[in-house]
């Protein structure tokens, strides 16, 4: 298959999705969405991610995302670890984004209602009703949203939505150098993100951040060290050279 062809391909996935079937078992629970619509979800496959940034990049200049500030990052985290009686260090990377909760507790807590989920499961934020009071932000769980400094208004992750509107699929999941990242749709049975969540429903490697919090999120992980799942905070590598002039 030419680079041309396969490029289509992947452009056009989202243009031949087959009929949706309301119901059917997911490894999270019932069918989302309703009826004949989809239901936009994440997985991502942390043993395939690189750390390479490459989503960041990505997201930043097809959203425009100010400096310092991010819509998806990859945390890279400092570990240490005993193997063979030896202690040895190594790093850790855990790409992340705006969750796209079910149950988002940044929306209730907006006074003008401009955070609001879509009927497709994207949860999304009105900037011309957005007043950047910042409450959704310290409400958000996963700290996902940030004001932005050249429009004062809430910024984070809409799974790119106005090139998923398009049939295009996300930046971060276009530019995936390690293929780490799957977008589609939870309402799709033969979808290749329906297929692998449900191939894993009866085991515990599908996992999602902070748990606990109960919202319920859309962004799904594999290989997801345990000890990770409440690590939501961190700063992308991309920025860390330029703290220092670099």
């Amino acid at each position: 298959m030419s680079d041309d062809t396969l490029l289509q391909s992947r452009r056009g996935f989202l243009r031949a999705l087959p009929a949706i079937t309301a119901g059917a078992a997911l490894p999270m629970g019932s069918a989302r969405a309703s009826e004949g619509k989809p239901h936009w979800a994440m997985l991502v496959d942390v043993r395939k991610c690189i750390g390479c940034q490459a989503c960041t990049v990505s997201c930043i200049m097809e959203n425009a995302v100010p400096v310092n500030s991010f819509r998806t990052i990859v945390s890279t985290y400092a570990v240490a670890q005993e193997v063979d009686g030896k202690l040895t260090a190594g790093t850790y990377v855990l790409p992340r984004l705006c969750n796209h909760c079910d149950h988002p507790p940044c929306v209730p807590v907006c006074p003008v209602g401009a955070t609001f989920k879509r009927d497709d499961g994207i949860v999304v934020v009105d900037g011309d009703r957005c007043v950047g009071c910042a409450y959704c932000v310290q409400a958000c769980p996963y700290d996902a949203r940030f004001i932005n400094h050249d429009t004062n208004k809430a910024d984070k992750c809409t799974f790119c939505a106005h090139r998923v509107d398009a049939g295009l699929l996300p930046a971060c999941v276009e530019t995936c150098v390690g293929g780490a990242r799957i977008f589609g749709d939870l309402n799709d049975p033969k979808g290749e993100l329906r297929r692998r969540l449900d191939a894993a429903k009866n085991t515990d490697a599908i996992k999602v951040l902070k748990p606990e919090s109960g919202t319920r999120p859309n962004v799904f992980y594999i290989g997801l060290d345990p000890r990770f799942q409440g690590r939501v905070e961190g700063q992308a590598a991309l920025w860390r050279p330029s703290e220092h002039g670099g």
